[in-house]
């Protein structure tokens, strides 16, 4: 690349960005505060059982992560109207929904882990 080519090159920051990152941060405090909502009856179930370690805290973050995003990738499992579509569209939906659930799952159970070894961490 020339020198003049890095010197002509110019960078815009609109107000479209500034409301696009407002928007995911907003996005991501509303997620965590519903996964913090949602975890919180099964993991006191998890407690009083006993079952405080950090596999108990993978696994339900993982259930959590992959239905949550599931639903949403399917129209919420398929009880809200969704656009007309073949079955092998639907089908390819499924499909897909499930491998980026997996995926999204995989990194709940690991902020799960993080959160439980904070929660569960020794105090001297």
């Amino acid at each position: 690349m020339s020198r003049d080519a890095v010197l002509t090159r110019q960078y815009e920051t609109t107000i479209d960005r500034v409301g696009l990152a407002i928007a995911l941060l907003v996005g991501a405090i509303l997620t965590a505060l519903g996964i913090t909502a949602l975890a919180a009856f099964p993991w006191l179930l998890l407690h009083a059982t006993g079952k405080r370690g950090p596999v108990s805290a993978a696994l339900l973050g993982a259930a959590i992560g992959f239905l949550l995003f599931l639903g949403g990738q399917t129209w919420g499992f398929g009880l809200f109207t969704m656009p007309a579509m073949d079955i092998r569209t639907a089908f390819m939906r499924w499909v897909s929904g499930i491998a980026t659930s997996l995926v999204m799952a995989a990194m709940a159970a690991a902020v799960a882990v993080v959160m439980w070894r904070v929660a569960y961490r020794r105090v001297r």
